[in-house]
């Protein structure tokens, strides 16, 4: 019983670690291959839609868009400067949710809502242990290290 109640409702830093890398690696990849990879270089199309939100300089908009889907995408799904990454990205999907989407039906503004809800909880979060960001950090500045 007492091992059920720890599975349910408990919590490790292991498990933390390994919801983390499932979540980053699942929404980075399909982030930049789903959807960043084909608007590397932004088509005519594209620029065309970023200047319709009212962006000022649409070509360096749209491929500042294209490089936080693709680029950001890549670098949350290893874990390598995620809340950066990540902030890009969620900055990117409240434009797409509000602005490009933003007369659509939630149904259809849907992948945007759930892309930035992920990118804003691994602003909070970070990239946890099994990351990259975790190798690169101060070793003061590390969870779970003796000089905490």
């Amino acid at each position: 019983m007492k091992r059920l109640r720890s599975l349910l409702f408990g919590t490790s830093d292991v498990a933390t670690d390994l919801g983390l890398l499932v979540l980053r690696v699942g929404i980075g990849l399909a982030m930049a291959f789903a959807h960043g990879l084909g608007k590397i270089p932004p088509s005519e199309g594209f620029i065309n839609a970023t200047a319709n939100l009212g962006f000022p300089l649409p070509e360096l908009f749209a491929w500042a868009a294209a490089l936080a889907e693709f680029g950001g995408g890549l670098l949350i799904a290893v874990g390598l400067l995620t809340r950066p990454a990540a902030a890009a990205l969620a900055f990117t999907m409240a434009v797409a949710f509000f602005g490009a989407h933003g007369g659509d039906p939630f149904g259809e503004r849907e992948l945007a809502f759930v892309f930035g809800i992920a990118s804003v909880a691994l602003m909070i979060s970070g990239a946890g242990r099994l990351s990259l960001d975790r190798l690169l950090a101060p070793p003061s500045s590390r969870r779970g290290t003796e000089a905490e």
